[in-house]
């Protein structure tokens, strides 16, 4: 299989949001506006990328024993280089993301992308899986916070081209099931991923 294909994999066929339904949390939470969810995924393509990058290096050396706390402490190290970045060079979006964040480190994506994946194949081929995930996993949050965006706060990326009010639901918790059931629907019906 070429390292494309694992690339291809996580945006189309295993997309983690859309048909692995992982990662839930921060995909409701954090997708009130595009920005936001495109922040989020982004945030999380990087420790993903890196992690498996590192996990797939130092894998064979961990005994079975430590394997999942091995992971986590490998996770939590680019998290935390991630959250330094953030701080120092984009504060709004940090603070806006805030908790999730952190949370980064238990999120299933990237330990089950640990487990699932980068542990059994070369380098070069975990950081493509990590790069389709995580690649997956933004354009995911991207477009499920855009149109919340567009449907609650009649905008997109912040630009307001016109004035009046969304409606509110949508910004809202109940508004982030509904959005997300319906991207589903059409993601299965566009790729006839069922």
């Amino acid at each position: 299989m070429s390292k494309l294909k694992y690339t291809v994999n996580g945006i189309l066929k295993d997309n983690p949001t859309f048909v692995l339904l992982l990662g839930m949390c921060p995909t409701l939470a954090t997708t009130s506006s595009a920005i936001n969810g495109m922040s989020m995924g982004l945030a999380t393509l990087f420790v993903l990328v890196l992690s498996n990058i590192a996990i797939s290096a130092v894998a064979k050396f961990i005994p079975d024993k430590v394997r999942i706390p091995s992971y986590i402490v490998i996770i939590a190290t680019f998290v935390t280089l991630l959250q330094f970045l953030m701080q120092a060079f984009l504060p709004s979006i940090y603070e806006t993301l805030g908790l999730f964040i952190p949370l980064i480190v238990v999120n299933c994506i990237v330990l089950g992308r640990a487990e699932a994946f980068a542990n059994k194949h070369t380098v070069l081929e975990s950081a493509c899986d990590g790069i389709g995930i995580g690649l997956g996993f933004t354009i995911a949050l991207t477009v499920l916070g855009l149109v919340r965006e567009l449907l609650g706060n009649l905008s997109a990326f912040g630009w307001k081209p016109v004035e009046g009010d969304g409606i509110l639901v949508f910004i809202l918790a109940p508004g982030a099931f509904l959005v997300l059931g319906y991207l589903i629907v059409l993601f299965k019906k566009l790729t006839g991923n069922n």
